[in-house]
């Protein structure tokens, strides 16, 4: 089975977005094993076990969205430091995935990350997808934008992320997409894909597992072009690779990694 870790806040609409993405998961009520879970925050002066779960309403519109849609859940509430906690629940449970929600601030029109949310995805060692204000996925087989960058382990990470979701390789179509940056002016060198070792890795380990995969170069401004081929193909979800420093542990988002997921109007997933 593959199991996700819902971490929700008391944001119902967040919730209701975090449910709709686990629940179009590839045959979801056969092959997904979801966790919702509510983490008092140090602020709310309670712990974990003077709150019931059904007290939390945006966490019971979750957990009940998630069981129509016949998808097995298990409803948790906990408490202390709630990145952390979030992280020490899916390392208990070994989340395939976690999914949280994204923020947008009135007038603005990127969703915002929130400080639990980021931190989550510096800390967390496994796929963390940013559900973002909205979620409307395809039926059928679920297409994949592939962005990579130089590095092969990126790419791999990336890779092997959508191999391992349900029901691969039918339920996955996948977009490999590397940009030779600001390389759009007459003259240019060609964009060749072959060139880049990271995207070929990307794309081979895919087929190697069966994934129907379309290998793409183009040249430009990076995060304006991944966001313009998600729009192209209409792509469900971007699946995006993380970044390390030498000799720190936490993942560390590259500039371009955060603007796509500030600016994209679909679900992404950082893979690390």
């Amino acid at each position: 089975m593959y199991s996700v870790l819902i971490p929700v806040d008391r944001d119902e609409a967040r919730a209701s977005n975090q449910a709709t993405y686990v629940s179009q998961l590839p045959d979801a009520t056969e092959t997904v094993e979801a966790t919702v879970l509510y983490v008092m925050p140090p602020d709310e002066f309670a712990d974990a076990d003077e709150v019931a779960f059904d007290d939390i309403d945006a966490a019971v519109q979750a957990a009940d969205q998630l069981e129509a849609a016949g998808v097995s859940v298990s409803r948790t509430v906990d408490d202390g430091g709630v990145a952390q906690q979030i992280v020490r629940t899916a390392t208990e449970l070994d989340s395939d995935e976690i999914v949280v929600g994204g923020r947008k601030r009135s007038g603005v029109s990127k969703v915002l990350l929130g400080s639990t949310a980021q931190d989550v995805l510096l800390s967390a060692d496994r796929p963390v997808t940013i559900t973002g204000e909205s979620v409307v996925l395809g039926e059928g087989i679920r297409q994949v934008l592939v962005p990579v960058d130089t590095s092969e382990e990126r790419a791999r990470n990336q890779a092997e992320y959508l191999a391992a979701l349900p029901n691969a390789p039918q339920s996955v179509e996948a977009t490999v997409l590397f940009v030779f940056p600001h390389q759009d002016y007459k003259g240019a060198p060609p964009h060749e894909f072959e060139d880049v070792d990271a995207a070929v890795t990307a794309a081979e380990h895919l087929e190697a597992e069966g994934i129907s995969v379309e290998r793409v170069a183009v040249g430009g401004e990076v995060g304006s072009k991944i966001l313009d081929a998600a729009t192209d193909r209409d792509a469900d979800s971007i699946v995006m690779g993380g970044r390390k420093r030498s000799g720190i542990t936490n993942v560390l988002l590259g500039s371009t990694t955060q603007d796509i997921m500030l600016a994209a109007e679909r679900p992404v997933t950082l893979t690390g």
